[in-house]
């Protein structure tokens, strides 16, 4: 009979995946080893190498869990079936927020994307596409006449280059946090700089 798994060992795979990660957002996907790996975990090499066979991997399941994850957000707020506004407005700063809880995790997608092979590379862009298709659905509803002009999706393009490199700049012992930040950015995708509402004012 085939041994089963400890109770403990999904537990143990999210844990060895938070400190990869964070090696990897520190150090880069090539500057980090797996004994580095190990001894952030507090286990011996052939105890990580038991949950994950080499940093490829490791970085897949990392990428992976992350771009599941937005897209569970993307699917969370289509089921609220909120007005069209409100909706875009939710899935903005939802994923800033979410990227704001991920940022290790963002900046190995980001960043060390370039290393998986080229099928798991495949795989992690068609989830993102879905991603990318329903932020272009929501912006297309509140401006239905942006979907003739075929300026949906740039508009998204433009949208996601705004959040997706807040880490390269949005520090975590600053000002502002990125829920700070995440009502901002709607308000800048929505009207403007015209829009921001500053408190004081």
């Amino acid at each position: 009979m085939a041994r089963g798994r400890a109770p403990t060992f999904d537990a143990q795979r999210e844990e060895i995946l938070a400190h990869a990660a964070r090696l990897f957002a520190a150090q880069g996907f090539v500057g980090t080893s797996m004994n580095e790996v190990a001894e952030a975990c507090e286990l011996s090499k052939p105890t990580l190498y038991h949950y994950f066979r080499d940093k490829h991997e490791l970085a897949m399941h990392i990428c992976q869990g992350h771009v599941q994850a937005l897209a569970a957000l993307v699917e969370a707020v289509r089921a609220e079936q909120l007005a069209p506004r409100e909706h875009l407005r939710a899935l903005i700063e939802r994923f800033v927020r979410e990227y704001g809880q991920a940022q290790d995790a963002h900046r190995v997608l980001t960043e060390d994307v370039k290393f998986l092979a080229p099928e798991d590379r495949e795989r992690l862009l068609d989830v993102e596409r879905g991603v990318v298709a329903a932020f272009a659905q929501a912006v297309a509803a509140v401006r239905p006449e942006l979907q003739a002009s075929s300026l949906s999706k740039p508009l998204t393009m433009l949208l996601f280059g705004m959040i997706n490199w807040m880490h390269t700049w949005l520090r975590a012992d600053g000002k502002l946090s990125h829920a700070d930040v995440a009502p901002l950015v709607a308000d800048l995708f929505f009207g403007g700089i015209t829009a921001l509402q500053i408190n004081g004012d």
